[in-house]
């Protein structure tokens, strides 16, 4: 996970259970998961519905897009958009134990042509002008070794996470939707994004629930939708059809 800044950050631990390899940070709480028979698998729910982006995008577009992770975890997105949809992807990373454990422990690939893991602190990389504009696809997921609430989570960094993102491009963000943090970080993505460009996921079984805000990118018409979903689970694997029964817009709340 990643932290806003290079202070002295918890090293990752590894532990395994019926099959599954499961990533800490010094902690009991899980920071990703790998399932050693299936390594391309997602494995945790939540992090399934982090790829609700596909939704958004034609199957045959998505080898064209360029993925940007901030926060690698186990890796489990960062190979799947580099292993599975074969996509261009960078991954940005502050703690250096994690990218080490991820190479070792959770078959993340060296760096190549489609692929770059970056060790800095995903704040000032999404600051740098040299990223605006780079990438169709963000996937967000910052939580330090308590995996309490967010380590980013005001309006500057997602005004420059919206930077970061092309006309048209998509961001996945978890958060803990059973938590009160959950209406004040989407209505600080509703004033970045606007609320027309703002949908969230319904929480998992854990609490987590994942937003997705656009530049600009329309949610789909329904029958558009129901094709999309069919061609990611024949695809790749992934539950879309039940992503489009949770799928929600985001309605401004009375303050």
């Amino acid at each position: 996970m990643s932290a806003a800044g290079m202070q002295a950050l918890a090293e990752a631990t590894i532990s395994e259970h019926e099959g599954v390899r499961y990533l800490h940070l010094g902690t009991p709480w899980v920071q990703g998961a790998m399932r050693l028979r299936s390594p391309q698998r997602i494995e945790l729910e939540y992090v399934q519905r982090m790829m609700a982006w596909l939704l958004w995008f034609d199957a045959s577009e998505v080898r064209a897009l360029r993925a940007v992770q901030l926060g690698l975890g186990a890796g489990t997105i960062t190979r799947f958009c580099h292993g599975v949809l074969r996509m261009p992807t960078t991954a940005v990373e502050i703690n250096a134990s994690v990218i080490a454990a991820c190479r070792h422990w959770f078959r993340l690939p060296a760096d190549d042509e489609r692929l770059q893991v970056v060790h800095a602190d995903a704040a000032q990389w999404v600051a740098s002008p040299a990223h605006r504009g780079s990438a169709q696809v963000l996937n967000v997921d910052l939580y330090d070794h308590d995996a309490a609430a967010p380590v980013l989570d005001d309006e500057a960094f997602y005004a420059a996470c919206r930077d970061v993102l092309a006309d048209g491009g998509v961001m996945t963000v978890n958060l803990f939707g059973r938590d009160a943090r959950f209406e004040h970080t989407m209505r600080r993505l509703e004033r970045v994004f606007g609320a027309r460009w703002l949908w969230s996921l319904r929480p998992t079984r854990e609490g987590n629930t994942v937003a997705v805000a656009t530049r600009a990118r329309p949610w789909p018409e329904r029958d558009v939708r129901l094709v999309r979903a069919a061609a990611i689970e024949d695809r790749w694997g992934l539950p879309a059809r039940k992503w489009l029964r949770i799928v929600r817009p985001w309605t401004t709340r009375d303050a």
